[in-house]
């Protein structure tokens, strides 16, 4: 009887070269197009699809140049993963050392940036190009615990043949993304990697507790910024009459007077000083203030006019939401989950109600205290152009989505029902292929992208 994905991960814990047999002969028949005797993990599977599509060579490992000793010191010194470099190391590296693994740190862009632990694997990791400075991103050298973490935006395990590249296949690696807490963007990845006989599958989840445990010291250098912020912005803000804040430098609040408290404001991308038109508040003057920005309400109309939303989904790991025309146009950034949230709103222009959109991202529609709580944050800046009960766009916005050239590329993070239908779907193409723009759009936006 063949074995679940489940099984074979319980294998290779008891019986490495068995469960590396047998992942190999997946390896073999999937690529070739034959039937394989177990199924591949469904992140794994996804991931070969990726690559497949892509062209990367599977059988001939490609490693691109490495940055010079110099751009490696330059980008250590600016990346706000070496905040946390510390809490990295103490939780790791002494345990790797003993297990025959090291620890590897990467940036956004899966460039190598930090190597630590037992010297002997670090050589065998030199033999397979897994040095400071070289690009690790799964589109270059295949499925691997730093690449594809980046991509799903989840802890990925990828052992022996689960990677892409015969090459690698003599390696175990477990690897989990961390994100800025301020704005949902991915800093890097952190992986511990070893060969093949150090698997053990307690791996993946001690390096989620860590990649978490980093992402709250970020979260606490946050808040400690803030308090500092907010030391300075008090006295200003005692003198000044109106409604006033001040934000740091991501629009967070750290001080307002005249006005009930909003955690965040929505700044435009590059903030310059002068009038600015601000979602939730209109017209405001914008000055520099230490670390972040000074914002006053100014008098006088706000410009109203037709709106455009564009929900860019094109680029890989780089989602955002620009709304054109009105006062002013402005871009965000979006988190995974917001994404997710305005791509289902978009394709559902009639509205979705909180047991609705729990059933779309989850498969459970009494989910919605999650729901909520989400949809609370979007409309924190979205919230102009957002109507509720159902949650849906306003009637009168254009809403155009940008899909990626594949819908199988479709945010590859997602395990929402409505997403995966979507990238397995070919309407998916033909709603790509018309653009997406329906401003008025009900079920016919919804039919659209089945």
């Amino acid at each position: 009887m063949a074995l679940s994905p489940m099984d074979v991960t319980r294998v290779a814990a008891v019986d490495t070269a068995r469960a590396a047999r047998m992942l190999s002969e997946v390896r073999t028949a999937r690529l070739s197009g034959g039937r394989a005797p177990v199924a591949p993990r469904p992140v794994i599977e996804q991931s070969w699809d990726r690559l497949l599509r892509s062209g990367v060579d599977p059988e001939h490992d490609v490693r691109s140049g490495l940055l010079a000793p110099e751009e490696v010191r330059r980008r250590r010194e600016t990346s706000e993963l070496r905040h946390v470099l510390p809490v990295l190391r103490e939780a790791l590296v002494s345990v790797a050392d003993v297990a025959h693994h090291i620890m590897v740190v990467a940036d956004e862009d899966g460039r190598v940036l930090w190597r630590e632990g037992s010297a002997r694997v670090l050589r065998r990791a030199d033999g397979l190009g897994f040095e400071l400075g070289a690009d690790w991103r799964e589109e270059v050298v295949g499925t691997n615990g730093l690449g594809t973490p980046a991509v799903t935006r989840r802890p990925v395990q990828v052992f022996a043949s689960e990677h892409f590249v015969r090459s690698q296949a003599t390696w175990t690696c477990a690897g989990a993304p961390i994100t800025d807490p301020r704005n949902g963007r991915l800093l890097g990845v952190v992986d511990v990697s070893g060969p093949l006989e150090t698997v053990h599958p307690a791996t993946l989840a001690w390096v989620d507790s860590v990649a978490k445990l980093a992402q709250a010291r970020l979260r606490e250098r946050h808040t400690q910024s803030l308090e500092r912020l907010r030391a300075v912005a008090a006295p200003v803000l005692a003198r000044l009459q109106g409604r006033a804040l001040v934000t740091d430098r991501d629009g967070w609040t750290a001080a307002v007077t005249g006005m009930p408290y909003v955690e965040r404001v929505v700044l435009p991308r590059s903030p310059e000083a002068g009038v600015r038109w601000l979602p939730g508040f209109g017209a405001c003057t914008v000055e520099p203030l230490a670390e972040g920005w000074l914002v006053r309400s100014a008098a006088g109309p706000v410009p109203q006019g037709a709106v455009r939303i564009v929900l860019d989904l094109a680029q890989p790991r780089r989602w955002s939401v620009r709304v054109l025309g009105g006062a002013e146009d402005w871009t965000r950034e979006l988190s995974p989950r917001h994404a997710e949230l305005l791509y289902l709103l978009a394709v559902h222009r009639g509205g979705r109600s909180a047991a609705g959109l729990a059933e779309d991202l989850f498969g459970d529609p009494a989910r919605t205290v999650t729901v909520r709580a989400e949809m609370s944050r979007v409309r924190r800046y979205l919230g102009a152009h957002l109507e509720h009960r159902p949650y849906r766009f306003c009637e009168d916005a254009e809403v155009e989505v940008l899909l990626p050239p594949d819908p199988r590329d479709l945010l590859p993070h997602s395990a929402a029902p409505t997403v995966t239908e979507a990238r397995a779907s070919a309407g998916a193409a033909r709603w790509r292929d018309d653009a997406m723009t329906r401003p008025n759009g009900t079920a016919e936006a919804a039919e659209a992208a089945r």
